[in-house]
């Protein structure tokens, strides 16, 4: 599958999109701050049609950019857990206090905030199928009530052979390479972030290339044998 990834202009907050090939409708999964022009370019670049916004849990830097990506037309899917989020994901109550305030410092007071027109949401074991790509939805509470991750059992193009992958693993901030999402903010939890490694993320097959919410591609092979919180609950 055809998969693009660039970084937001805030945290470093991957966004993805993600589609069968090029001229074709697409995913967009985790549109944060100062992510439109970029990805103007990349459907330019590729002909392709945005079909849906994915979102891996209600945080502002993964959800920011979402009403104007989904323009009134694209329904945004999210967790049932995190739905409420999308109501003031600039809030103190959603982010935390010293978030909103980073915020503020380098972006001024000017951020707004309006809840994109058609919102899905979703529940754990459910498949997703649009723009021709089907996805598990993996309910993984910890960082947020609503985290989840999404399954493909496809890779990218491009991936070299030595990878050692047969499917993608869209983790958002459950898992990352070396580590984990924090679990102090709002709606944080971090025995429910143990659980959801145990339980949810080190079943999933080894074969799995991992894409995360911030930072590089890892697979999960890799994380269990040397990521020290999957390893801790294994």
């Amino acid at each position: 599958m055809l998969t693009v990834t660039f970084p937001a202009a805030a945290f470093g907050t991957n966004c993805y999109v993600i589609a069968p090939g090029p001229g074709e409708e697409c995913l967009v999964l985790d549109p944060g701050i100062g992510v439109e022009e970029t990805l103007r370019e990349v459907l330019t670049e590729h002909r392709l049609r945005p079909a849906a916004v994915l979102l891996s849990h209600g945080h502002v830097d993964h959800v920011y950019s979402v009403t104007p990506v989904c323009g009134g037309e694209l329904a945004a899917y999210i967790h049932t857990d995190d739905r409420y989020r999308l109501e003031d994901p600039l809030g103190s109550s959603s982010l935390g206090e010293a978030l909103v305030g980073m915020l503020e410092q380098q972006f001024g007071t000017q951020a707004t905030w309006r809840e994109p027109e058609r919102v899905v949401e979703v529940r754990d074991g459910e498949t997703l199928s649009v723009a021709g790509i089907d996805l598990e939805v993996l309910h993984a509470p910890g960082h947020t009530e609503g985290s989840v991750m999404f399954a493909v059992d496809a890779v990218p193009d491009g991936v070299p052979d030595e990878a050692q992958v047969d499917r993608t693993l869209l983790t958002g901030d459950v898992l990352f390479a070396g580590s984990i999402g924090r679990t102090d903010l709002p709606g944080g939890d971090h025995e429910a972030m143990l659980r959801s490694l145990r339980d949810v993320v080190a079943p999933r097959p080894d074969s799995s290339l991992v894409l995360p919410g911030h930072g590089p591609a890892t697979t999960l092979a890799r994380e269990k044998a040397s990521n020290p919180y999957l390893k801790d609950v294994t």
